[in-house]
């Protein structure tokens, strides 16, 4: 597979095409770059002009060259608004008159192999340059002397094309950037189905499904981070579209601040995608020689469905937005002790829920918050990052000594972007903190939000946790971030360049992030917001996995993990086994499904096993070694879904290997019925024609200690298990694991193994 830019003059005219994408894009009349086509791939062709729209009665004009040229007719790749295009602009310029009228034309065009770097910002990368080409198409505005860069990168695997702009001042004046998004496509009909991620803290990235109409559609940030609420992620689909067949437009910014993503359909059932940096609350200097840099926004074309589209956003952002050792690594089964102890902690206590996990089998454990300062509730004691005496005699590095000894790697909770008022540092610096002068502050969780716009702040929090990195065996950061930005306002800048701070601070997130990971290469970081409210692509960048939610209850984890799924990879997926009841919600589910659930990210525990029974424990070994032995496949393989939670009663989905010679498949049923019909789930990735051994897994308490063994069940034919299924109805099927009703919450695995592959 290969991508190519073919170049045609009379009219100037770029075709970024690769085995499964063509992307058009024409000078138009006047030097505007216009969207010809984007979507399955086209064949090249000295001229697509024939593609372009033409100017409607009564529209707003221009006449270039004796042609009757309108702006609003057109598919326009980087609009402005005060011309003759109405819709929504892509860019706004404030300038010393008071316009906000830029017009950028066509300068040059450069096309490079790879990829370049965004500088400071989290981007996609390649590791040679035969992996993707690079468009670069410069324009000015003639007014003000501002030069903008429109960044295309086409990779040679998969429908990608990646999209940013940065702008230069080369003018004499003093502008104010007010928006600049990252992406702006025009599509030529409005014949599809608006898909965001959305929800709330605790049941977060639930998939909402809408029909395009006439007018605007929205997703967006203003909190500072990403947000339960709204993942900065938009699919187009066609209406007949579903897992696994027909067309999609994915969308998805690589960004972990405010932003903004939203279809206008407009009179001519145009359908206009802008996605970028929130323009509320923005507005960033430009003095002449300075520049700008937008995110990047990446878009995925896919003829194969959503699964379709969704391995594609896996592969390429766990293989070239994942970065460093861990990358391709499988993830290490821990137990983080929060929900086990909350506050009340002590090395005592740690050591002994250390040590059974160790017995389990399990190589990690996590300490959560509370070790530090005067930190024994939430009232006190954030940014104060040094071991509390009275809690750890022996400090970080004498714990993380004792746990190593044990044969288990030690991990480490932070939260370095909060203070608390009753912190040393608060009293030290209390002008650290965002906050408007004679306004009050609000809080949340009773701590406020540091400044990082400013390096001095980062700076002093970064010399305090590498000290304890330094010092101590440690292999994992969870770094953690409880509340959105309120109070927006930064002490250290003027009051004309307060609308650069919240796109500053998260740039400080980020620098923080770049400098620990470029001293500390070999921790394994995991980003977390109050659980999934900043899981999004700028913070895998920098830690290759996420919390995916604080909702640790099995049955609302197969909503939070099928939604995660649509554009973030298992890998990347922060999933444990908690107790019950559940810490959330209450609920009561078997081990086997809470097990089974956690299967399908990174794995691990969130309790006390010492309070588990014996046999329980007996579980939890056997639970833990499938894991081992499947994890490098679970983790790494081709994630499909099969059967939606928010559709009825079940829940299914598979990972198949690259050659499609092995697969692990789950199943989850909510609410049993008694006498119900045959259930039937179709599987998907295999090979038509190979016979599979398929196999269930048999976890269960014996004396002589074997918890985990295997039990066959056939041989079937791909294209038997694909189309007509498995069904879990055991008097129509050899599989008997569903004779003795489970009750609620039950669930299933089946183990495919190609026959006669080792």
């Amino acid at each position: 597979m290969m991508q190519k830019i073919f170049v045609h003059e009379s009219p100037l005219t770029f075709h970024l095409q690769n085995d499964e994408l063509s992307y058009i894009i024409s000078i138009l009349p006047g030097g505007l770059p216009g969207q010809l086509y984007c979507g399955k791939k086209l064949h090249d062709r000295d001229s697509f002009d024939h593609l372009r729209g033409k100017a409607a009665p009564f529209n707003a004009a221009l006449t270039v060259n004796n042609d009757y040229f309108s702006e609003e007719t057109e598919r326009l790749e980087y609009p402005s608004y005060g011309s003759s295009d109405y819709r929504r602009p892509a860019v706004s310029l404030l300038q010393e008159n008071g316009s906000r009228l830029a017009v950028f034309t066509y300068e040059s065009h450069e096309i490079i192999r790879g990829k370049p770097r965004l500088e400071s910002l989290p981007a996609v990368y390649t590791e040679n340059p035969e992996e993707a080409s690079t468009l670069i198409l410069g324009l000015r505005d003639a007014v003000t002397g501002v030069r903008c860069e429109l960044f295309y990168t086409i990779f040679s695997e998969g429908g990608v094309i990646t999209r940013s702009v940065r702008f230069r001042n080369e003018g004499n004046q003093t502008l104010y950037l007010e928006k600049a998004m990252s992406l702006c496509l025009d599509l030529p009909d409005d014949d599809f189905e608006w898909i965001s991620l959305d929800g709330a803290w605790g049941r977060e990235r639930t998939p909402q499904i809408n029909r395009l109409t006439t007018g605007f559609q929205g997703i967006e940030s203003i909190r500072g981070n990403s947000s339960h609420q709204n993942n900065p992620f938009l699919a187009l689909k066609r209406v007949h579209t579903n897992e696994n067949v027909g067309e999609v437009f994915g969308f998805s910014l690589i960004y972990s601040g405010n932003f903004l993503a939203q279809v206008q359909v407009d009179q001519n059932s145009f359908s206009r995608v802008l996605m970028g940096i929130n323009p509320t609350w923005f507005e960033w200097e430009l003095k002449p020689g300075d520049s700008f840099q937008t995110p990047e926004a990446v878009m995925v074309y896919s003829d194969q469905g959503l699964n379709g589209m969704s391995r594609c956003f896996h592969r390429l952002y766990r293989t070239r937005l994942v970065r460093g050792p861990w990358r391709d690594k499988p993830r290490p089964i821990l137990i983080n002790n929060w929900e086990a102890t909350e506050f009340d902690i002590s090395e005592e206590l740690i050591l002994q829920i250390a040590s059974k996990a160790k017995e389990c089998g399990i190589e990690m454990f996590v300490l959560d918050d509370g070790w530090f300062g005067a930190r024994r509730s939430d009232r006190a004691g954030l940014g104060d990052w040094f071991p509390a005496a009275e809690i750890l005699p022996n400090g970080i590095s004498g714990l993380a000594e004792k746990v190593t000894s044990l044969g288990m790697m030690f991990g480490l909770w932070i939260e370095p972007e909060m203070v608390n008022p009753d912190s040393d540092l608060y009293r030290e610096h209390p002008d650290w903190i965002l906050r408007i002068p004679d306004r009050r502050a609000s809080l949340f969780r009773n701590q406020c939000v540091l400044d990082f716009s400013r390096p001095e702040v980062v700076d002093h929090i970064y010399e305090m946790l590498a000290k304890i990195l330094r010092e101590s065996k440690i292999s994992y950061i969870k770094w953690d971030m409880n509340r959105s930005i309120t109070e927006c306002w930064s002490a250290a800048f003027p009051p004309h360049r307060q609308g650069e701070i919240f796109h500053r601070y998260i740039l400080g997130v980020y620098s923080l992030y770049e400098r620990l990971i470029s001293e500390f290469p070999e921790i394994l970081f995991e980003s977390c917001a109050s659980g999934g409210g900043r899981f999004d692509p700028g913070m895998l960048y920098y830690a290759p996995q996420t919390w995916t939610s604080d909702d640790t209850d099995a049955y609302e984890r197969l909503k939070i993990q099928y939604g995660t799924s649509f554009v973030y990879p298992i890998v990347s997926m922060g999933s444990h086994v908690s107790a019950v009841p559940n810490f959330q919600s209450g609920r009561s589910v078997s081990l086997k499904m809470r097990a089974e659930t956690a299967f399908f990210g990174t794995f691990g525990y969130e309790l006390d096993l010492n309070k588990l029974s014996a046999d329980e424990q007996k579980e939890v070994v056997g639970y833990t070694a499938f894991m081992k032995e499947h994890r490098q496949l679970i983790q790494f393989g081709d994630f499909y879904r099969l059967a939606s939670p928010f559709d009825g009663n079940e829940t299914g989905w598979m990972v198949v290997s690259e050659d499609r010679s092995e697969a692990v498949v789950g199943w989850y049923h909510a609410l049993h019925q008694v006498n119900a019909r045959g259930r039937y789930l179709k599987l998907a990735g295999l090979k038509p024609d190979a016979c599979y051994d398929l196999q269930i897994p048999v976890i269960q308490p014996e004396e002589n200690g074997v918890v985990y063994q295997t039990k066959e069940i056939g041989s079937f034919f791909g294209d038997e298990l694909m189309n007509a299924g498995v069904i879990s109805h055991p008097d129509q099927s050899a599989i008997e694991s569903f004779i003795h009703p489970a009750g609620d919450f039950s669930s299933e695995i089946f183990l495919l193994k190609e026959r006669g592959k080792d």
